[in-house]
């Protein structure tokens, strides 16, 4: 019997362990004040500019996408995220992406070619030279994927992801995720 409840303790827990291995501490905190930081965009209405869309975006509702790869996961999330963007614009929400990069100029046509392809209009998409992102954000380095959600300035959500733990499901909390800043 005690085998029998071993074994049922540890089925209950393994998922559990799955799921945590997927997953990262990465991000500021909810309720933690946002920094200003420069990116350089790619795409957005200030291309080719260095900017802070940090600033530029105030105390609008926002989520960044910090990101060290541009794979099929996180385009999904990115086109998701541009359309909940363009659906809520009379509450002004905007969204920005910033890839975590040492080679900025390798990025940078990946970058465009996933704007036009994907019809990315209202999220742009900049980069950042170095892979730690920036200062104060708290970018842990096994973090491919850390998404923050804001408003006033304070962050209302934090997501992280290992390497190939961004999936569907994930993107699909993601976005739902939004409401907190919407609202």
């Amino acid at each position: 019997m005690k085998k029998l409840l071993g074994l049922v303790a540890a089925a209950l827990v393994l998922p559990a362990v799955l799921v945590a291995a997927d997953r990262v501490e990465s991000g500021l905190k909810e309720g933690a004040s946002v920094p200003a930081f420069n990116v350089r965009d790619i795409t957005g209405p200030a291309k080719g500019e260095t900017l802070c869309y940090r600033c530029r975006y105030g105390s609008r509702p926002t989520v960044t996408v910090f990101t060290r790869d541009v794979n099929d996961n996180v385009k999904s999330l990115v086109k998701k995220l541009d359309a909940t963007v363009a659906g809520n614009k009379d509450k002004k929400m905007a969204a920005f992406v910033v890839v975590l990069t040492n080679d900025p100029d390798k990025v940078e046509p990946k970058l465009t070619k996933m704007a036009a392809d994907d019809g990315i209009k209202s999220t742009p998409l900049t980069v950042i030279e170095g892979d730690a992102g920036p200062e104060g954000y708290k970018i842990a380095k096994d973090a491919e994927v850390t998404v923050m959600m804001w408003v006033e300035g304070k962050v209302k959500a934090t997501h992280a992801f290992n390497k190939g733990g961004l999936d569907a499901k994930a993107v699909d909390a993601i976005v739902a995720d939004t409401a907190k800043i919407l609202n």
